[in-house]
């Protein structure tokens, strides 16, 4: 079961319009944010894409470190996909990780 803060390698296409899409492998590493609870009950996820090629710029760009490489959470790329996706675990990231995340995404949606 994938758990919150866990990076994994996940099959995103067919991605439309502006949607950010695949590596040459037709996958892109994302970062599981739904809540483990959640997780264990549904057939879906919500995730956040990860890039390496922009630089941080927080609240859209948040930088994290993903399976030893520095990465950036293109938090308004935010999706619930399903499990099915998922294709290879790669890691975790920080507590401190989530935290920037999780108010990143709060500022985005003006959740208070």
């Amino acid at each position: 079961m994938p758990k919150r803060g866990e990076v994994w390698w996940v099959r995103l296409d067919p991605a439309e319009g502006s949607e950010i899409a695949k590596t040459s492998a037709k996958t892109r590493p994302c970062v599981i944010l739904s809540a483990d609870a959640i997780n264990a009950r549904r057939r879906t996820v919500v995730v956040i894409p990860l890039s390496t090629s922009p630089n941080p710029y927080p609240p859209l760009l948040v930088p994290v470190a993903a399976g030893g490489r520095k990465a950036v959470a293109v938090i308004d790329q935010i999706r619930a996909i399903s499990k099915g996706r998922l294709t290879e675990r790669l890691g975790s990231l920080t507590v401190e990780e989530m935290e920037a995340l999780a108010e990143a995404v709060r500022e985005i949606l003006e959740l208070g």
